[in-house]
């Protein structure tokens, strides 16, 4: 029972871990890096196998860090099936739409700079991927999976159950002739305020498991609404906008939602709220069809025709004309818009016209990787890049780390207690910064769990021994903020 991981290895991004069981060779999600230059740049790089030789790919969910490079692998040679369940198909088509067009224009915009400053076209990278690539990719998908219904892949039982993520995330139970493994994927936060918790695992051999915050605990999810209702209340008395870099799919439908409970409340005033991401806007009409993985609340809104994700003062901007025309509209109001680390997207534009007023309030709900612009933000930068340009920050900085769709320590533990039930399966660690997975391997050994670190590109034996402490050999580990820090660069979300 091999495992090669060449994403989400040693980091939170570009997860895609290659499973070699006796003859098969299955390939678990194909995402893409994300959070800088450096992290982008792998995305070009050669897969490390040949596509052709894959039995079948399984995704377990659609944030782009999950399944970002899949028409990449079809341009490549891959004509296999890619198994998954429908509400992940159905974000698919959004998300590697969006991101082919992203990159396209991108790639355009690139290549007049270059030309203008007068370097080869071809210093400028071209786009991974075009939108007849991903129709190619939306092709293959095969969306049958079910919760608690096993199925065969490839001659391998796979038995998907809810992770409690985003919609139609799941974690994959997969059994083999050496013993039972579990592929977490990305693990839900107990106190979503959308999902319904993770479905308890069974007792398996092995765990391969995300560690985004397996190095604290999340703000309690009455403490995290009192705290974001604190910050729009501050922010409406300074009479300036209120930016709220956001995830198009998960954390801007709570994030509405939320916004229409405290308004409907009384909580806080109702003042425009511009929803500028037309990708946040087409995920959040799949809520409308796949709302049995909701909580019973919101569930139960949308059974009696009602809509939880719309503020009374809701306006969708859907062009890019009419997002740049909000940087002039006077008075206070909400600005929902991507890309959530601040990387790229619309948010961009918004930044550079506001971040540098001191009415201006940019309310952080999601994850910021360190090399990010959102990252250089609360890292404390007094002045950040921005479209050519050097801004001030001068912006009050609000983080609210409890909207996260990620498991915390707790959570993670909970997880791991019914797959170790009656044994003590080896626990892998993937997705999450280097000091945070070393902070919990001691924690795992309290337990009673073996816990080690897999290592980037190198071969593992899942049901081996694993390595000295932990650590694979030559492994930097970096010196990470103590559990329970409020540090903004852990504020995330998803993908």
């Amino acid at each position: 029972m091999q495992m090669q991981s060449f994403g989400a290895a040693c980091t939170v991004t570009g997860s895609m871990h290659l499973l070699t069981l006796g003859t098969k060779r299955l390939l678990v999600d194909c995402g893409m890096f994300q959070g800088g230059d450096e992290m982008e740049r792998r995305n070009h790089e050669d897969f490390p196998f040949d596509p052709n030789d894959l039995d079948a790919v399984i995704l377990t969910h659609a944030h782009l860090d999950h399944v970002g490079r899949l028409p990449l692998l079809v341009r490549r040679g891959y004509r296999g099936a890619i198994h998954c369940t429908a509400p992940t198909a159905a974000l698919a088509e959004t998300v590697l739409i969006d991101s082919a067009r992203l990159q396209v224009d991108g790639y355009r915009q690139d290549l007049r700079h270059a030309r203008r400053q007068g370097r080869p076209d071809e210093e400028t990278l071209p786009p991974l991927y075009e939108e007849a690539d991903v129709h190619r990719t939306l092709a293959l998908l095969r969306p049958h999976l079910e919760f608690g219904q096993t199925e065969n892949i490839a001659g391998i039982k796979v038995t998907p159950q809810r992770a409690g993520h985003i919609l139609g995330s799941a974690y994959l139970v997969i059994e083999s002739p050496e013993g039972r493994l579990l592929m977490s994927g990305d693990l839900g936060n107990r106190e979503s305020g959308l999902q319904m918790d993770f479905t308890p695992p069974p007792e398996v051999d092995a765990v391969v498991i995300e560690t985004t915050y397996a190095n604290r605990t999340h703000r309690r999810w009455d403490e995290t609404l009192t705290e974001f209702r604190d910050a729009l209340r501050e922010s409406v008395r300074n009479n300036g906008k209120i930016l709220i870099p956001s995830f198009a799919i998960e954390r801007a439908q709570v994030i509405l939602h939320t916004l229409k409970q405290l308004m409907d409340a009384g909580e806080v005033p109702r003042i425009p709220v511009f929803l500028d991401s037309p990708m946040a806007t087409r995920a959040t009409n799949e809520y409308f069809e796949f709302g049995d993985e909701l909580i019973p609340p919101v569930r139960e809104a949308l059974q009696n025709g009602e809509d939880p994700f719309r503020p009374s003062t809701l306006h969708v901007v859907p062009t890019s004309a009419e997002s740049q025309r909000l940087n002039r509209y006077d008075g206070p109001a909400i600005i929902m818009a991507g890309n959530g680390m601040m990387t790229g997207g619309r948010i961009q534009h918004h930044l550079k016209h506001h971040l540098w007023k001191p009415s201006t309030s940019l309310i952080i709900v999601s994850y910021q990787s360190p090399s990010s612009l959102g990252g250089k933000i609360v890292a404390g930068a007094d002045t950040v890049r921005l479209m050519g340009e050097d801004i001030a920050v001068r912006a009050q900085v609000h983080t609210i780390g409890g909207f996260s769709a990620h498991a915390d320590q707790d959570d993670l533990l909970a997880f791991l207690s019914t797959a170790g039930a009656g044994k003590s399966p080896h626990v892998w660690l993937v997705h999450g910064e280097v000091g945070v997975m070393d902070a919990f391997i001691p924690v795992l050994a309290q337990q009673g769990l073996k816990g080690d670190i897999v290592p980037d590109r190198q071969p593992i034996d899942l049901l081996g021994p694993g390595f000295p402490g932990g650590r694979p050999p030559g492994l930097v580990i970096s010196e990470m903020p103590a559990t329970g820090t409020s540090d903004a660069a852990r504020a995330e979300g998803g993908e």
